[in-house]
């Protein structure tokens, strides 16, 4: 049955709140001299909602035990009632406006619940979410406290304040175990280095992004991984869990040179394309350089992974090997020839795709979002303080990747047409 127009705005209408009557206004305005009479501390705003607050919990008692504040409580002729209310207690709430004291309801056998403000609730009125934004633009929970003292004549202590931040491990962990869509057309694996204190010393760890590119072209951060060393056992753990979570097909993997990488993704994915960075080649092969040797180096380079073939590809390794540079500096052919069979899958692809798949820039761009945040940081107090720190951050980054790339219809039908059923599979 079609709504009409009209039934909407007669809907609209019959919720419209009441408006406050303006003689109420006038009423609770009398005496008002300062600005702080108004907002400040034992101001009017104050004590409107201390009483709101109360007269909401008030109502959730009397619900649930069937009578009001000062009303006799129904019972059965004979029987004793079990629980009625039992006068009120103390509760102090901390929120953006600062502490407020709000008497709470309570009743005798103490299983009354509300819903309103809980049991043990602390925080009231966004007071997390303001905590987990500032934590998540890198500050400090030394700075948070500052913060709020300055900013909301606040004294939060750090065990809250981390208690707050603690409670995002949850959302972590339960994005981390997330299920997967069953394909990716491009997955890119790199490495993102973070100091983190393990063993009573600051260590140089590696955190692992995985960045999918989905079906419809979109952007998805597959996971989070922390390890000290990279290796074969390592990687072969993290395409296991991939794999659990429903990634059954990757159609290209591309990689920063990782070490045991191609073997472990073959083991659990061995019909996937492995492709090399090309811009972490290049930087690996300038790094054998002089200075003055490397913009001449770069360009010939350039005329290799730019060729039209495989074939002409590695003739032109083979001539920069014969030539001045080659000679002189062996070690870059060398780099090359070592991860070849990974170097040249690019090749079969438009130039459009080409500059998609090989090269990481899509994750660095990533990385260099997240350096933003992590650099106002010396270190971390462990792997979970960085997880939950990271995963913030994500999760802001992400909010705006909502549309694929402009060239992503042309990169579809490649991939159609390369890897056929493999692309469209639903379930594999």
């Amino acid at each position: 049955m079609e709504v009409t127009k009209k039934e909407v705005r007669a809907e609209s209408k019959e919720v419209k709140r009441p408006e406050i009557d303006s003689a109420i206004i006038e009423e609770l305005l009398k005496g008002y001299e300062r600005p702080q009479d108004l907002t400040g501390p034992g101001g009017i705003m104050e004590e409107l909602h201390k009483r709101l607050y109360e007269r909401v919990l008030e109502a959730e008692l009397t619900h649930y035990l069937g009578y009001g504040k000062g009303e006799a409580p129904e019972q059965a002729e004979g029987q004793r009632r079990e629980n009625y209310r039992n006068g009120s207690s103390k509760k102090t709430l901390l929120s953006e406006d600062g502490k407020l004291e709000i008497g709470v309801a309570r009743d005798r056998t103490g299983e009354f619940e509300p819903q309103f403000i809980r049991k043990g609730q602390k925080r009231f009125g966004g007071f997390d979410t303001k905590i987990i934004a500032m934590y998540a633009q890198g500050m400090t929970v030394r700075e948070i406290k500052r913060f709020l003292e300055e900013q909301y004549k606040v004294e939060v202590s750090s065990d809250l304040i981390s208690s707050v931040t603690d409670s995002v491990l949850e959302d972590v962990i339960e994005w981390q175990n997330r299920p997967l869509d069953p394909m990716y057309a491009v997955v890119f694996f790199d490495a993102l280095r973070v100091r983190i204190r393990d063993e009573g010393t600051v260590k140089n760890k590696a955190v692992y992004l995985a960045l999918g590119i989905q079906r419809d072209g979109t952007k998805e951060v597959l996971g989070i991984w922390i390890q000290q060393s990279e290796g074969a056992k390592f990687w072969l753990g993290v395409m296991n869990e991939l794999n659990h979570r429903g990634l059954k097909d990757i159609l290209v993997a591309v990689i920063d040179g990782l070490k045991g990488f191609p073997e472990a993704i073959s083991a659990v994915y061995p019909d996937s394309e492995i492709q090399t960075c090309i811009v972490h080649l290049i930087r690996n092969s300038l790094s054998f350089c002089n200075w003055k040797d490397r913009k001449p180096v770069a360009a010939e380079l350039k005329n290799i992974y730019n060729a039209e073939t495989a074939e002409l590809a590695a003739k032109r390794l083979e001539d920069f090997e014969q030539g001045p540079f080659g000679k002189r500096i062996p070690a870059i052919a060398q780099c090359w020839r070592r991860v070849w069979d990974q170097v040249i899958p690019f090749f079969a692809y438009p130039n459009e795709i080409r500059k998609m798949i090989y090269t990481t820039n899509a994750i660095e761009s990533l990385h260099m979002q997240l350096r933003k945040v992590l650099k106002a940081r010396g270190h971390f107090p462990s792997d979970e303080a960085a997880t939950k720190l990271i995963y913030l951050v994500l999760r802001d980054i992400t909010k705006k990747w909502t549309n694929p790339p402009i060239t992503w219809k042309l990169a579809a039908t490649q991939f159609a047409i390369r890897f056929g059923q493999r692309f469209f599979a639903v379930e594999i």
